[in-house]
């Protein structure tokens, strides 16, 4: 749940009115700039969104006549909007401050122009409030690439994931990893906070990865191109022998990404494979996996 509370502790705003509305919960992603609205026109008011003013917004409000004045914006800072954001420092007339007071409506102030606060907004928004769900499993930065590594617990995840650690690759999540679908074809991933940057070993135990390898073992978030599962090598089972077979697909949250099974067996390197998997999976994207056989 995204607060506004929490908002104004990322973008540092001021808060000039409405603090007793501080825990209300922003649940859309998107911005409104209530120009029409201020001048009557509500069909669109959507007021479940943040609203942002800048120089346009209160030019508008300078130019109504002062008796429709507080009427106007009485009709568009309603209860349900979660909060106000005033942009460039702008002077904020006194009608938007009580109206603000009166139905606890945060009232922010920040000195970004509209179109740069537009930006990181969201950016920001997009992130926080993108449908989510938690995987079990390893993710892993290598060469660049996000790979989600699956499988049955005490198959090896953690120890392939410390291999390619110490190879130099990067550890983003272990055991479990928050997956948000931030648009309609990427997926990230990141690990919940408590368990950030662990990585548990069965033998060695809980090991915090930035105190042995560094802070550049670690990466806070990456998106999810590859998923590895790891299973019990089966000796029935064909496994692909020419690398060919690339069809194999996970749907995760809607959006499909490519699944690779490595069976797993004494004296196999996993981590080495996973490597080579990715330089295979960078090719095809390339279009250069052509082979003469």
């Amino acid at each position: 749940m995204l607060t506004v509370s929490q908002l104004v502790k990322d973008f540092d705003f001021k808060i000039l009115a409405g603090q007793d509305g501080l825990d209300k919960e922003i649940t859309d992603f998107s911005l409104k700039r209530p120009s029409a609205e201020l001048v009557g026109f509500l069909t669109y008011l959507t007021p479940e969104r943040i609203q942002v003013y800048g120089r346009t917004e209160m030019g508008l409000i300078q130019q109504l006549e002062p008796a429709k004045r507080r009427e106007n914006i009485a009709q568009v800072i309603v209860e349900r909007v979660p909060c106000v954001i005033v942009t460039r420092g702008l002077a904020v007339p006194e009608e938007i401050i009580d109206l603000a007071n009166e139905r606890n409506i945060p009232l922010l102030i920040t000195h970004q122009s509209t179109t740069q606060l537009f930006y990181l907004l969201i950016r920001y928004l997009t992130n926080r409030l993108a449908p989510s769900t938690l995987v079990h499993g390893v993710l892993v930065d290598v060469y660049g690439v996000g790979v989600l590594i699956t499988g049955e617990s005490g198959i090896g995840k953690s120890e392939t994931a410390l291999e390619l650690i110490k190879s130099g690759h990067l550890l983003v999540a272990d055991d479990a990893v928050e997956v948000r679908r931030v648009d309609e074809e990427n997926l990230r991933g990141n690990s919940p906070i408590r368990i950030r940057h662990l990585l548990e070993v069965r033998g060695l135990g809980i090991m915090d990865v930035t105190t042995l390898f560094g802070a550049g073992a670690v990466r806070d978030e990456k998106e999810i191109h590859l998923i590895v599962r790891l299973e019990e090598w089966k000796e029935d089972k064909f496994y692909d022998r020419l690398g060919m077979d690339s069809s194999s697909v996970r749907e995760i949250l809607g959006i499909s990404i490519p699944e690779i099974t490595v069976p797993v067996r004494p004296g196999r390197n996993l981590a080495s494979i996973i490597e080579v998997a990715v330089m295979q999976s960078r090719l095809r994207k390339l279009d250069l996996n052509h082979f003469s056989l």
